[in-house]
């Protein structure tokens, strides 16, 4: 089921995240956080978007969260998205819920358009983007540099609403008591 991640799920979830650290170019981290450093990273960003995991039988098997794709003002309608999986959890749909329902949590609260930054080998990444609706919008080659070479970036952006003034700018909260309906719908 999906539910809202808790401090409880943070070494769950740096226990998922920190493979990917250590043995891929999938994130560009060279060094696993410390559990104090991912506590307050999941603190910072939880308390403004949602941050939301995938639970079974007790066990946290993924998890996904919006954030602030840019930093001045004029960006306040875009999100960037970051999803991680247990690799075990792999190829069973977790994934397209997770992202369909955060994608929905963002949309509520006015957010506009909705970034996945992918690595440029990672084709899986950039083809379950592609078939969640999302688009290549750019390219930056040899942009990060891990495991002894450089990787290339790929942008893809869904735009969430037609291109109109937009109101106020987006509700900034962590999951609430109004995103559970959106959660249990996506559980199934």
């Amino acid at each position: 089921m999906i539910r809202a991640a808790t401090r409880d799920d943070v070494p769950a979830m740096l226990a998922i995240y920190a493979p990917y650290i250590l043995e891929t170019a999938i994130t560009f981290e060279y060094e696993v956080p410390s559990p104090g450093d991912f506590m307050r990273r999941f603190e910072g960003i939880a308390a403004n978007y949602p941050w939301i995991v995938w639970e079974e039988d007790g066990a946290v098997l993924g998890y996904a969260y919006g954030g602030a794709a840019f930093s001045r003002a004029a960006y306040a309608w875009d999100a960037d998205l970051s999803i991680y999986l247990d690799r075990d959890a792999r190829g069973r749909g977790i994934g397209a819920k997770l992202y369909r329902c955060l994608e929905e949590m963002l949309a509520r609260r006015g957010f506009h358009n909705l970034y996945g930054v992918v690595t440029g080998e990672n084709l899986p990444s950039i083809h379950f983007h592609e078939r969640m609706g999302y688009v290549r919008m750019g390219t930056l080659v040899q942009t990060g540099y891990k495991l002894g070479r450089w990787h290339d970036v790929v942008w893809l952006g869904k735009r969430l609403r037609p291109a109109e003034d937009p109101g106020k700018p987006p509700v900034l909260a962590g999951c609430t008591d109004a995103d559970a309906e959106i959660m249990a719908r996506f559980s199934d």
